[in-house]
């Protein structure tokens, strides 16, 4: 490693010397503009019935990175946000100037270059240089293996040099934005409403979750990072929008691995007289709009197991996956001290203080999660669980919320959202007590939340989706650290 830094310690000299000549020879090597005429897209469609062997008179302008220098500059590989350009520079019919450019690059500058298009004998579309201007002198080398970085906390921690040597993480970070993109336009079809709403907030609301908290330090208070909007959004709902989404940065005080990253991307809609039912087929509808948007099919791979998305999802609930994988019937156990025995009975370590509720849902994550590899909507969950959503039609013990698996991880959280202002307010005084008693992750009283629900609250539908996780599945990553551009990452000794 030593031996590394020393390298690299005497090529960024080599390359600040580069400088200072550019400098002393009165060349900017960080202008203020440059304007390309030209991408290796829009020349790979322009000229794609260009003969080989073919020399053109159109001179075009084009800029990026350089990547390859082949037969002392003769031969070099630029790239822009489109792909490669091949340049070409004749030592025998150069002019002085550009051969004293040609000099000072190095692999990993961003040059501009003026030039003739061709194409060689070898079929390849090239630009003869007739012009060469250093755009930004790179002081520090690439690395050197063009597969890509093997140093994970360097491809983490910096993600600009991992996008330049690995062209795939470009590649899933364009996907990302084309899914947020097809999921933005599918739901603005169905008349909603793109919003935002507060990220500090002054009661840790909207999901069971460990907060961060930080200081205002003009109001001389603490606040809370949010750990979801939910809230505020069925606030504008009962303010009367039509249909509400936010792609909403979360923040959750919890641990890391290959699926939580503590800042993270959630998209949470709220449409009125919808209930969870519609929510999982809204949900279904979101998913192959944006598999199709970035991979144009809904037959996908995925962690070596195929998916057909075009089916329909199952729908199970919670207490019959416990049945079929465990042999227990929850819904026949009347008692918390029960629950707690079939759950000792199975081998699942639970709380002496776990009512029925608590109880199913670890025997679930512990016992069923696992199976769950193709798209499953998980319904019907406890109501001590579930602070914020309304109680099942036909089974007082449980409400109408899903949570969607796919590939054995949580995808999205849905609700027929909870209306009743009296029965909120009870719901949140017993998360309170919890919280009192020790459970961080409980729910606040949000008094102003209720106040809002007194004035009336349509039947609603809401629909939360990891889109971290989201994307992962459909660009094909296993890492939520490969679709985050810069996820956490610990402080650098």
């Amino acid at each position: 490693m030593a031996e590394d830094q020393n390298i690299g310690h005497e090529q960024r000299q080599i390359r600040v010397g580069k400088l200072e000549k550019l400098t002393a020879k009165g060349i900017n090597a960080y202008p203020h503009i440059y304007k390309p005429t030209a991408t290796s897209e829009t020349l790979a469609k322009k000229y794609a019935d260009l003969a080989p062997d073919t020399q053109t008179e159109d001179v075009v302008k084009v800029a990026g990175r350089v990547r390859a220098i082949r037969n002392s500059g003769m031969f070099m590989d630029i790239y822009d946000a489109t792909g490669k350009v091949q340049i070409y520079t004749s030592k025998e019919n150069s002019a002085p100037e550009v051969l004293e450019m040609l000099d000072m690059v190095d692999i990993g500058d961003i040059i501009g270059v003026q030039g003739t298009v061709r194409r060689t004998k070898r079929g390849e579309l090239s630009v003869n240089t007739t012009e060469i201007t250093m755009l930004a002198k790179a002081l520090l080398p690439l690395p050197e293996k063009f597969h890509g970085l093997t140093d994970t906390d360097t491809k983490y921690r910096h993600r600009e040099v991992d996008m330049i040597v690995s062209p795939e993480t470009i590649q899933t970070l364009i996907k990302r934005s084309k899914i947020f993109e097809s999921i933005r336009q599918l739901l603005i079809s169905k008349g909603c409403l793109e919003v935002d709403t507060p990220i500090l907030q002054v009661i840790k609301g909207g999901a069971t979750a460990k907060p961060f908290v930080t200081h205002h330090n003009t109001l001389d208070m603490d606040l809370f990072l949010r750990v979801a909007p939910e809230l505020f959004l069925k606030r504008l709902i009962v303010g009367g929008m039509p249909g509400v989404f936010e792609f909403a940065r979360n923040f959750r005080n919890e641990g890391m691995d290959t699926t939580h990253n503590p800042e993270f991307t959630g998209l949470e809609m709220y449409l009125p007289y919808n209930d969870y039912n519609d929510m999982m087929d809204l949900f279904e509808e979101i998913v192959r709009a944006a598999c199709l948007a970035v991979n144009g099919t809904l037959e996908i791979e995925y962690d070596g197991k195929k998916f057909d998305l075009s089916k329909p999802f199952a729908r199970r609930s919670m207490a019959d996956l416990v049945k079929e994988y465990t042999g227990v019937d929850f819904m026949a156990i009347k008692t918390d001290a029960e629950a707690r025995k079939a759950a000792d009975d199975l081998g699942v370590e639970v709380e002496d203080s776990a009512d029925w509720g608590h109880v199913l849902v670890a025997v679930f994550e512990e016992k069923c999660e696992q199976h769950l590899v193709q798209p499953t909507h998980v319904t019907d969950h406890p109501k001590s669980m579930s602070p914020l959503t309304k109680e099942h039609r036909s089974e007082p013990r449980l409400v109408e919320r899903f949570e969607t698996f796919i590939n054995c991880k949580e995808m999205c959280n849905a609700y027929s959202e909870l209306t009743n202002p009296l029965d909120q307010r009870a719901r949140f005084e017993e998360q309170v007590a919890a919280r009192e008693a020790g459970d961080e992750e409980a729910d606040m009283m949000d008094d102003d939340f209720v106040e809002a629900l007194e004035h009336g609250l349509p039947p609603t539908g809401g629909l939360g989706i990891g889109m971290d996780r989201l994307v992962m599945f459909l660009t094909g990553n296993t890492s939520i650290r490969d679709v985050i551009a810069f996820p956490t990452m610990r402080k650098k000794q």
